[in-house]
């Protein structure tokens, strides 16, 4: 492959194609530190016609191609598995256009989520998607893997934000998908192809992303509150009292805080008796009028009364209102700092989140004495975050060792409550062969034939999802 290392030096540059071993390993490991494969080298293309290049050399070559952006997804997607090409597509990280007047901003796959949102911002617009990893993750892997995050409540998942693409395909064609439509019935809403597919089907170059009003006002609190079915409640209230200003409901459980108190610098718990459930809510509204604060805390008072909540904390600045989703946004964190876990990303109707929480607790105490269970997550999407990890009284690598079983508890439930094994996170190596249990032979084969008509020599991404 000697060739072809000096072919794709001649196409984009000799500084952008990395073979020393030093300069190549970031890019060979997962976040988790789960995955770690080898390649033959990391090509880094500086435009959409520099990635044609480089996947029709790879596809000549007979090399097989591992899409990247910033390195963060969390089932291996992104990770190669032995002697194929990473191309990684952090250069292509300009802003093509802002439309203000059309509420879309056209991004390349390389720019960070929070370069799109400080863009949108400029033009005095909001691209709501939000997640932990937002300076570092990229649009591109946000599309391949239908990021979610904290605002799908309001706004929905990346398959919704997405207007157009821009996608080089496996055979270097370029398809120019970059329209900026809300109505566009002409057939096969191709884009819907390419969204999720993780790099399987196409490398994502370039993306028309719609655009909001930037709220005026938002209202921030954390509210202990008796039980998951409590918290249920409360968001069936807040959603009847305040309509869609409810942007964000998240829960968090007492072992998820715990983690971040213990690991994370500053982090303080924000209400006293260490409550066994909390959500973190959040408003916003476009409109100034009425103060967003004095309804959610007469929402509040009201849930108060009823039982639904047990005690709060309203923000009252914004410094506070990023404490308290700090909190948050560091479980992840704090469990990768305190160690291996099993981890599931799963999603049910929010109607039975209370019910898979206490159905699923039970069997894995029963199983598994003395397991403990972190679980937080967007509740307001019916998205969990559910992560099991050793105590003292467990040894680690035998937990670990038993994630086959610990995966049957979990998984079997979410598909008997009419959930997905995979929410927002994709499928990956992680989730590959699992998904074969709970997806029908119809859907399978359909996935399959989509797979081979648009790939049929497996060179994108070859190991994932399929």
């Amino acid at each position: 492959m000697t060739a072809l290392i000096d072919a794709l030096r001649e196409a984009i540059g000799t500084p952008y194609v990395l073979t020393a071993a030093a300069d190549v390993a970031p890019y060979l490991r997962d976040w988790r530190g789960r995955y770690e494969g080898a390649a033959l080298c990391v090509a880094r293309p500086g435009s959409t016609q520099e990635v044609a290049a480089v996947v029709k050399l790879c596809i000549a070559a007979g090399a097989a191609i591992v899409p990247q952006g910033g390195n963060t997804g969390l089932c291996g997607g992104a990770t190669p598995r032995g002697g194929e090409v990473v191309v990684s597509l952090t250069r292509l990280n300009r802003i093509r256009a802002v439309d203000a007047a059309n509420d879309t901003l056209t991004a390349e796959a390389g720019c960070t989520l929070l370069q799109v949102q400080e863009a949108a911002a400029a033009a005095d617009r909001l691209f709501p998607l939000s997640l932990a990893a937002e300076g570092t993750a990229t649009i591109g892997g946000n599309l391949s893997t239908n990021a979610g995050g904290v605002q799908v409540l309001r706004y929905g998942t990346a398959r919704d934000l997405a207007l157009g693409l821009e996608v080089v395909l496996p055979d270097g064609n370029v398809w120019d998908g970059l329209r900026g439509l809300r109505k566009d019935n002409t057939g096969y809403d191709l884009k819907h192809l390419f969204i999720g597919a993780e790099g399987t089907l196409g490398l994502v170059t370039a993306a028309v992303l719609k655009l909001y009003r930037r709220p005026r006002q938002q209202a921030t609190a954390w509210a202990a509150v008796p039980d998951p079915a409590a918290a249920v409640a409360l968001l069936t209230r807040l959603r009847g009292e305040t309509g869609e200003r409810v942007t964000a409901f998240e829960i968090v459980g007492r072992a998820a805080l715990d983690l971040v108190l213990r690991h994370i610098p500053q982090a303080r718990d924000p209400l006293a008796g260490q409550p066994a459930w909390q959500v973190l809510i959040e408003l916003t509204d476009t409109l100034e009028e009425p103060p967003l604060g004095d309804v959610l805390e007469r929402v509040l008072a009201a849930a108060l009364d009823a039982g639904e909540v047990q005690d709060v904390a309203l923000a009252q600045s914004e410094a506070q209102a990023q404490a308290l989703w700090a909190l948050r946004e560091n479980v992840a964190e704090g469990q990768k700092i305190e160690g291996l876990a099993i981890k599931h990303d799963i999603a049910v109707p929010v109607s039975r989140i209370a019910e898979f929480i206490a159905r699923a607790g039970a069997t894995l105490h029963e199983a598994f004495p003395g397991v403990r269970i972190v679980c937080f997550g967007h509740l307001g999407d019916g998205n969990l975050h559910y992560n099991q990890s050793q105590t003292a009284a467990l040894d680690s690598d035998a937990f670990i060792a038993a994630t086959p079983a610990v995966n049957r508890i979990v998984h079997d439930l979410v598909d008997e409550l009419g959930g997905s094994i995979s929410a927002e996170h994709g499928l990956g190596q992680l989730k590959r062969d699992e998904i074969l249990r709970y997806k029908s032979v119809v859907e399978m084969d359909l996935m399959r034939a989509i797979k081979r008509a648009i790939d049929p020599a497996g060179r994108m991404n070859p190991g994932k999802v399929l």
